[in-house]
């Protein structure tokens, strides 16, 4: 049989070399290399769990071996510079660039077609500004903030160690040092390679509290004052209530990158995966959560402390707004995330259909809070997709104050994209636990290039708000941005994102039925 081809030829090949093997001396070199080839196919035919393997034994592995590499395959032979997923060739060669501070122009013109459905631009003025200098920075803290801080523009997104190697963490918060922006430290905890290289650290606690986590799984406030107490890098509490890979279902950790050292330093048993739980144990409904970020404001002796939400139900962030106009308190700052956030491991169903996505999320947050006047005591941070300046200006423009990129940090470590993140073996030694895979990531080598990304990235931004005739990126609106909807026809962001109004339509309805007490 044709399918049988491969194994047969083998067969002969070791029988031949079986009958002239007294006369060749050649023959059992030979043997060495065929004969494993026939007992490979002689177990294809009878193990039981693979079809493919069984029907076409031996040239079955070749579908494996394909597989295994198709990331790569589809990157190096088969997608174009603008068409990659994720994430694009060209959008990941400007990130290599800029880390390696070597030249980032373009050649030749652009090569994106201009007059394709989505295209977006920036107008440009007759009358273009210098770039402010110095790079000017945005504080974070509100009335009820002892202790403000003045935030970079381009921040560290949530990324957790356990997630992340060792290498990866110290080389990301060593940039963030050499660089002064901050490092969101993930809902992982504050490990010793986010304390390590000093840098300012956002700990972000989520719905398994590590770092201040009572035996029962719950908020333990002794081990949170500790944990603030013995990390003086700590600026700013992040309180997550859902990240957008995977909204309302509660952070993975696979087992195999559940190392001796992450579950000592979360508090988690090995050898099964960490499933946190997909809501907080410490409170419920929005008042819950305005108290308990005055709570943490407070035991952490004044630090800013927000928290991270993607958008889900419109009534949902109603009702914590209502909660904090019935407290008269609000937090230092909001993260927003989009329902296209990238993360180490999420359900499919969750990474592409839950949550709204990051534009239409900003708005309706940044467009709710101007409406009930809270909106000066609260700085917005967008988080997801950050790449080049005009991402940034995109989402100043959308409402908010600065932003935070956790792909483009990894990219600037050398991610390649391999899609890999979930398995344990990513072969930058980015997101990975295997010590041998990690020591190919030298964290010295890395550490400039984090600084080098954000400067040029935030260099870049500035100087798209000076071409537009603009002061600084305080003043990007949306009516500067276009954005093709055919061949022949565009709009202005603000045409597509009108001012959010909670008097008329569907969200006077969310509204009326928010309450502060209780979630939807």
């Amino acid at each position: 049989m044709p399918r049988l081809i491969f194994l047969s030829l083998s067969f002969l090949v070791v029988s031949s070399i079986g009958l002239l093997g007294r006369t060749l001396p050649e023959a059992f070199v030979l043997l060495v290399f065929v004969s494993p080839i026939v007992l490979v196919g002689i177990w294809d035919m009878l193990q039981t769990k693979h079809a493919i393997r069984r029907n076409f034994p031996v040239v079955g592995h070749f579908r494996y071996m394909f597989e295994a590499i198709r990331p790569e395959m589809q990157q190096y032979f088969i997608e174009s510079d603008t068409n990659g997923t994720p994430f694009s060739r060209e959008q990941r060669s400007v990130v290599y660039q800029r880390a390696k501070d070597v030249r980032d122009t373009v050649p030749f013109g652009t090569r994106h077609d201009v007059y394709a459905v989505g295209y977006q631009w920036i107008d440009h003025s007759l009358a273009p500004q210098h770039a402010p200098d110095p790079v000017p920075r945005v504080r974070i803290g509100g009335p009820d903030c002892a202790h403000p801080y003045d935030a970079a523009l381009l921040n560290i997104s949530a990324m957790s160690y356990g997630s992340l190697s060792r290498a990866a963490v110290r080389a990301l918060n060593g940039g963030a040092r050499d660089g002064g922006f901050f490092h969101n430290t993930g809902e992982g905890g504050v490990s010793p390679y986010h304390a390590e290289p000093g840098g300012d650290l956002c700990w972000q606690i989520g719905t398994g509290y590590f770092g201040c986590r009572a035996t029962d799984g719950g908020f333990d406030a002794a081990r949170f004052v500790e944990t603030v107490r013995n990390n003086p890098s700590i600026k700013l509490i992040e309180i997550k209530l859902s990240q957008g890979a995977k909204p309302g279902h509660g952070g993975i950790l696979p087992a195999s990158k559940v190392t001796e050292e992450v579950s000592r330093i979360r508090g988690v048993p090995m050898g099964a995966d960490v499933l946190s739980p997909p809501s907080h144990k410490a409170f419920s409904g929005p008042d819950g959560l305005v108290g308990f970020v005055a709570r943490l404001r407070e035991l952490s002796g004044g630090l800013p402390v927000g928290f991270k939400l993607c958008v889900g139900k419109p009534q949902d962030f109603l009702a914590i707004c209502k909660a904090m106009e019935k407290a008269d308190a609000t937090p230092d700052f909001i993260t927003v995330d989009g329902g296209e956030g990238g993360t180490g491991a999420a359900p499919l169903e969750f990474s592409n259909a839950m949550g709204a996505p990051l534009f239409d999320g900003l708005h309706f947050v940044h467009g709710a809070l101007t409406c009930l006047g809270l909106r000066q005591r609260i700085t917005l941070i967008a988080s997801g997709g950050v790449i080049d300046g005009f991402d940034m200006a995109v989402r100043m423009a959308l409402g908010a104050d600065l932003c935070s990129s956790a792909r483009g940090m990894m990219f600037a470590l050398g991610c390649i994209q391999a899609l890999r993140c979930n398995s344990n073996d990513c072969p930058t030694g980015v997101a990975t636990q295997d010590e041998m895979l990690e020591r190919g990531l030298i964290s010295t080598e890395k550490r400039p290039r984090v600084a080098h990304f954000q400067e040029g990235t935030v260099h870049a931004l500035l100087e798209l708000c000076a071409a537009a005739g603009l002061s600084g990126p305080h003043e990007l609106a949306l009516h500067l941005i276009h954005r093709r909807i055919s061949p022949t026809q565009t709009v202005t962001l603000d045409e597509i994102y009108p001012p959010i109004r909670l008097d008329r339509g569907p969200l006077e309805r969310a509204w009326d039925r928010a309450r502060a007490d209780a979630f939807a």
